[in-house]
């Protein structure tokens, strides 16, 4: 069998979000399955730590996909012309960018469709593309898979497409996010913020993670807590907006703000196993795999009572609502006291457990058997 699979956002010490998942989920389903020959299609030279064993063939096509015009040129030109030379059995796309112009029987995988609700966060010409072919490439898949049962349902109602065409696999979290000593933990925070505890955010800095707001309820909650708690900030400023950075030059408390830019999973690890809690408060997510790395950790989470965030939390984090920076700020007050930090480290050390990437390797790969079989 073969199957070629859309491996562009495999980058070479820049894996974010999407790529964490192609990464995690595919070097399980090459290992488990040493019977399949794997295509992986990619925009640049891939690192050879990408090529997972020796049933994975590496396939670069150009132009490199980077621009929503070389998306078109890169999809509909370049991996069609090489799908009907390799006749696979199957293309999966771990980032939902399907060829329109192919007959191979092909499976999207969907992580959100924020660009539909919020479309001022989004450039325009980005924003264009987006709406343009997403519902075609929702159509034109044999499956889609998703993150979460929110997502199911927003894509069957934004496009009319059949629930039972989509199958729900939960993202898990990397294995290397346990919880650390106390002793390690007063390391992380020397190292960091001159020993102080901190709120820590992890993400890229897009307008929907709500840097903004988050900002606005740091400097709330400094004037009303009686601490030296710092605020952590993970990710690049690949998105930084004019609305963000106004919120932050206006902070009181903008000294107090720790920008780490991106980091590598061990320090990340780090980072997030010392935090006094994580603060996840975006206005829309598929799913939010910080969520669940702070879970592992054994550290208190914030987030959103929005979109995936309480589907994924359960219960076992503290909800507040991400478009009132005082709920935010009254949310990272509330989470001082003692007795409810402990119950929900209780609840997020149980909750993990409905999160592995071996469980979603598995139900990914079942999901592209259901096309492959039919």
């Amino acid at each position: 069998m073969k199957i070629a699979i859309n491996t562009r956002l495999l980058l070479p010490d820049k894996l974010e979000g999407i790529g964490w998942v192609m990464y995690e989920t595919l070097r399980r389903m090459v290992l488990s399955h040493p019977e399949v020959e794997f295509y992986f299609i990619f925009d640049h030279q891939p690192a050879p730590k990408y090529i997972f064993a020796s049933n994975v063939t590496p396939v670069v096509l150009m132009p490199p996909a980077r621009h929503p015009l070389l998306y078109i040129w890169y999809f509909e030109l370049s991996v069609t012309r090489f799908l009907r030379k390799l006749k696979p059995d199957l293309f999966y796309s771990p980032d939902g960018y399907l060829s329109l112009r192919t007959e191979v029987p092909s499976v999207a995988h969907f992580h959100d469709l924020s660009f539909e609700h919020f479309p001022k966060d989004m450039p325009s010409l980005v924003l264009w593309h987006y709406r343009k072919y997403f519902p075609k490439f929702a159509h034109k898949a044999r499956r889609i898979i998703t993150v979460s049962e929110f997502s199911k349902k927003d894509i069957c109602e934004c496009y009319n497409i059949d629930t039972e065409k989509i199958d729900v696999v939960y993202n898990g979290a990397n294995e290397i996010f346990v919880p650390l000593s106390a002793e390690e933990q007063q390391r992380v925070r020397e190292r960091y913020t001159q020993g102080k505890p901190y709120f820590m955010f992890v993400g890229s800095l897009h307008p929907r993670k709500n840097l903004a707001r988050l900002f606005r309820a740091y400097d709330l909650f400094k004037k009303q807590a009686a601490t030296d708690t710092r605020l952590v900030i993970v990710g690049e400023k690949r998105w930084w907006t004019e609305d963000i950075r106004q919120a932050y030059e206006g902070m009181r408390s903008k000294e107090e703000v720790v920008f780490l830019g991106h980091l590598s999973a061990e320090k990340l690890h780090e980072i997030t196993a010392a935090a006094y809690a994580s603060v996840y408060v975006s206005y829309f997510e598929g799913f939010g795999i910080p969520i669940v790395e702070a879970f592992r950790c054994q550290v208190p989470v914030i987030t959103s009572n929005v979109t995936s965030m309480p589907e994924v939390a359960a219960g076992a984090a503290l909800l507040a609502d991400p478009f009132d920076e005082n709920d935010i700020a009254k949310a990272m007050l509330k989470i001082q006291d003692e007795k409810l930090r402990s119950e929900l480290v209780v609840k997020g050390w149980k909750r993990k457990n409905c999160f592995s990437w071996d469980l979603a390797a598995e139900q990914i790969w079942q999901s592209l058997m259901k096309v492959v079989e039919k």
